[in-house]
C-alpha cells in the first residue's frame, strides 16, 4: 500500500520526467533514504552530457534507443554509494529489465512506480523480467494503481 510519500515522490519523479527532451517517452527517476524520505537524487532520460540531442536523434528511434540513459541510470550515477538502502520512484514507466540490473547491484532495496502493463508490446517482456529480478533479489516492488 502506498502513502502519502510514496504519492508525493512519484509526483516529483513525473515533474521531473517533463525535463526530457525525448519526444515519445519522458521518465523520471527519485532516489529516496527510506526512512527519513530525504532525496538522495533525481534523474529523467536523454542523451549523455555533451552530446547534442538533436531533432534527427530524437526522432530516429533506432538511434535514439543506443544513445539515450535511462532516468533510472542517471539518478543512481548521481547516487553513487548513497543509494545503498534506498527507495527509487520512477514514472511513468517502470524499470526495464536492463536498469533492474543496476538497481539491484546498487543496493536499492524499494522500488515504486505506475502499475506496468506486463502486455505492452514494447516494453511489456522487459517489465516482467524486471519484476520477476527484483522479487528473487529480495527488492520490493510497489505499484501505484491506475486512478
Amino acid at each position: 500500500m502506498l502513502d502519502k510519500w510514496d504519492h508525493r515522490f512519484l509526483g516529483l519523479a513525473a515533474y521531473i520526467a517533463e525535463w526530457s527532451k525525448d519526444p515519445s517517452t519522458k521518465v523520471g527517476a527519485v532516489i529516496t533514504h527510506t526512512r527519513s524520505k530525504r532525496i538522495i537524487s533525481t534523474g529523467f532520460n536523454g542523451f549523455p552530457a555533451g552530446v547534442e540531442d538533436s531533432q534527427d536523434r530524437l526522432d530516429d528511434r533506432t538511434t535514439k534507443y543506443e544513445m539515450v540513459v535511462h532516468a533510472e541510470q542517471n539518478a543512481l550515477m548521481f547516487a553513487g554509494d548513497r543509494a545503498e538502502g534506498a527507495t527509487l520512484y520512477v514514472h511513468p514507466l517502470p524499470p526495464c529489465a536492463r536498469c533492474a540490473v543496476m538497481i539491484i547491484q546498487a543496493g536499492i532495496v524499494r522500488v515504486v512506480c505506475d502499475q506496468p502493463d506486463f502486455e505492452h508490446e514494447r516494453w511489456g517482456e522487459a517489465a516482467k523480467i524486471a519484476d520477476a529480478m527484483f522479487r528473487e533479489a529480495g527488492v520490493e516492488a510497489d505499484y501505484r494503481q491506475p486512478e
